[in-house]
């Protein structure tokens, strides 16, 4: 597993081309670091094709074989800084002599760092076909999270967006990060663009965006009903076999958890994710896609109490929300609204408060992709029987009268994308 190293974080890049780059993290363990490396892998357009990871509960050792997924269409995998953003997430070594459980009951570990400050993002551009995903590509590749969004376009063809964006690398409230990201957008936006600012977003701005409009119970029945996601993956990919099994008679103090199932982008990190949100500690895991898109999982685990999983409702409703993970991770629906036609993405928010990355950035690809252009486009948060989601709505307009088989032409294409099925 990898080569013993005092670095925190190591990458060791592909011997040939083809072949995967391996990670390698080895450092003082804490709840969800899997969860929030696996993240990091994700927004950096990278796939893992195999995994391994251990942990005693104060130290851990985290071993990834990556590969670039194809069509990610971002240029070279920036690989130092990729080892920054990991490096950030791993706690630092307590001192000789200390240990770093007491310290944390203590206080005396590192606090939490801040919220990052947010920033109003303002473009005015004369619309084009593609123009949301190019400056989001743009956004993205300047490392600055969409919060929230909001586009509109007017009927002379022009448009307002309103981004809210945090900085991965806090610098935006500099002069020169912002003459960068001008820099980056006029090259990329060209003539189309009439105007950009950037400023700290006011206060009460955010909260009045997040009030996006309700949800049907039409809408909630089509998108969160786990029959009819069923039927629409089954429909879509046919029955891809997804095993979740518990076994507590191969080891004395852990329960393994072992998975079977179809790859789709995020694989990885939809397992991760879910077994933090469901409070379950991973003390070993191994993970390995093979070529024909198979993935084996086994995991190691215990409870947050440091005991097995016996009580079988447990074991029942943790295979039961994988699997539901696994079959659906993103649910797509293509609405009627007044004249309107609304396409809906929803991803389960993390109970950290963290939204799936690079969702957006996947559903204009798709759409420009397949020629289509946004009027509307929105992101906000709903709470569905005590689960937030992050919910993406983009109206074509009123002129967009379209017929069943592009409607399922749109579904199928936008979830094609975000799952990494185009790859």
């Amino acid at each position: 597993m990898g080569v013993p190293s005092d670095e925190v974080v190591q990458i060791r890049h592909a011997d040939a081309a083809g072949d995967p780059a391996v990670v390698t993290v080895s450092c003082p363990d804490k709840t969800g670091l899997g969860c929030d490396l696996c993240r990091v892998v994700l927004l950096f357009g990278l796939s893992v094709v195999k995994g391994d990871m251990s942990t005693d509960g104060r130290w851990c050792y985290i071993v990834l074989w990556v590969l670039p997924r194809l069509g990610r269409g971002r240029g070279p995998v920036p690989w130092d800084l990729l080892k920054d953003r990991l490096l950030q997430l791993c706690p630092v070594a307590a001192p000789f002599g200390f240990d770093a459980a007491c310290l944390a009951a203590a206080g005396l570990q590192d606090a939490a760092p801040p919220a990052p400050q947010l920033f109003l993002l303002k473009l005015r551009c004369f619309d084009r076909m593609g123009l949301l995903h190019d400056v989001t590509r743009v956004l993205c590749e300047l490392e600055f999270t969409i919060r929230r969004v909001k586009v509109s376009t007017t009927p002379d063809g022009s448009v307002l967006d309103l981004f809210f964006i945090t900085d991965a690398r806090e610098l935006l409230h500099t002069k020169s990060r912002r003459e960068e990201a001008y820099d980056k957008l006029e090259s990329v936006l060209g003539d189309s663009l009439t105007s950009r600012e950037i400023d700290p977003a006011p206060e009460d701005m955010l909260p009045r965006l997040q009030a996006c409009a309700s949800l049907t119970p039409a809408i909630m029945e089509q998108m969160f009903n786990m029959d009819l996601v069923e039927e629409q993956y089954i429909s879509t990919r046919g029955d891809d076999n997804i095993s979740v099994t518990v076994d507590n008679s191969l080891s004395s103090v852990h329960t393994l958890i072992q998975i079977q199932c179809g790859d789709h982008k995020g694989l990885l990190y939809d397992i991760m994710r879910t077994v933090k949100d469901c409070n379950i500690q991973i003390s070993y895991g191994r993970f390995y896609a093979s070529q024909n898109r198979r993935c084996d999982v086994d995991l190691f685990v215990v409870q947050s109490d440091g005991k097995k999983i016996l009580d079988q409702q447990r074991q029942g409703s943790l295979c039961c929300r994988l699997r539901m993970e696994l079959l659906r991770p993103l649910r797509v629906a293509l609405v009627n609204r007044g004249p309107d036609t609304e396409l809906l993405v929803a991803n389960p928010v993390e109970v950290s408060g963290k939204g799936r990355p690079l969702v957006f950035y996947d559903i204009t690809l798709a759409l420009k992709n397949l020629q289509k252009r946004i009027f509307l486009a929105e992101i906000g948060r709903h709470v569905v029987e005590d689960r937030e989601w992050e919910v993406y709505r983009v109206h074509f307009g009123e002129e967009q009268d379209l017929s069943s088989s592009l409607r399922s032409k749109i579904v199928d294409g936008v979830t094609s994308m975000l799952m990494g099925w185009d790859s």
